[in-house]
């Protein structure tokens, strides 16, 4: 990753105006150097400014910076230069779905997986929109009449960790102390929610990791961060003699991944105490 970004400042220098200055932005963002890879993407957008990919990446370094309003702004502005952008399109959709706006959300995500039907990421996610609007087929009461404001999904727990996780090849999930998930999924390359099948693989992972670290003197685990063939894995102990797992893709910077599980750690521990109060 290191080295295309070097190459790829290097022809950026030589030919300012061009355009590669869409994948040293990506390669920048995925490295988590997100206020240069802004700059990078501002500049090249002066020289290109109906580039809808280059908008496309405007958008995805906002979400990584919390800015959902300034994404959904520029994925529509995506729309416009590129009518059925499939980036554009998936995005919205799960902004959409954490503001809880999910009849608007499967209208997004449905488009994209029409222009992407090999997606299957994509379609699970669309799935699992479904399900929730299942879920919340009854509009909510106040004394007897139906509430004028919009239905949240924070009572799926499956989605526990949707609005930290910005992109498709990141899942994560929260265990109890016997390995039964609490909340979130964990999808494997096909799509498939296995969170049940991997909870139960984990059972005893933080006992087995408190006894190395105290057997090793190194004090309390925090974290173990380590590489699959197919991806890596992070996992940090929760409250109660919990566990939380994170996994990304191969090319996800190990930086990256730390942030997070971080991310990941906090919102797990509001959402328990918000389940404890």
């Amino acid at each position: 990753m290191a080295d295309d970004v070097r190459r790829l400042s290097d022809e950026l220098a030589r030919d300012p105006a061009s355009l590669v200055f869409v994948p040293l932005g990506e390669a920048l963002r995925r490295q988590g150097q997100l206020d240069l890879a802004l700059r990078v993407t501002l500049r090249g957008l002066e020289r290109h400014p109906h580039l809808a990919d280059g908008h496309d990446l405007l958008a995805r370094i906002a979400v990584d910076r919390g800015d959902l309003q300034g994404a959904f702004d520029e994925w529509d502005v995506v729309l416009r230069l590129a009518d059925g952008h499939a980036g554009a399109l998936r995005g919205m959709g799960f902004i959409c779905f954490q503001q809880g706006r999910l009849e608007e959300a499967e209208g997004y995500l449905g488009a994209a997986a029409e222009a992407s039907p090999h997606d299957e990421g994509l379609a699970q996610a669309l799935a699992n929109v479904r399900a929730a609007r299942g879920h919340d087929a009854h509009p909510a009461t106040v004394d007897g009449h139906e509430s004028a404001a919009p239905t949240q999904h924070t009572h799926d727990a499956r989605f526990l960790f949707v609005e930290v996780l910005s992109d498709s090849d990141q899942t994560a999930l929260l265990l109890d102390r016997d390995g039964l998930v609490l909340g979130g999924a964990y999808l494997d390359h096909e799509g498939n929610d296995v969170a049940q099948e991997v909870g139960a693989e984990l059972s005893g992972v933080t006992d087995a990791a408190r006894r190395a670290t105290r057997h090793l003197a190194l004090g309390d685990w925090s974290s173990i961060v380590f590489e699959t063939e197919v991806a890596v894995v992070a996992m940090a102990p929760s409250p109660d003699d919990g566990l939380l797992v994170l996994a990304t893709s191969r090319a996800t910077p190990l930086g990256l991944v730390r942030r997070l599980l971080d991310r990941c750690t906090d919102r797990a521990v509001r959402w328990l105490g918000e389940r404890a109060a």
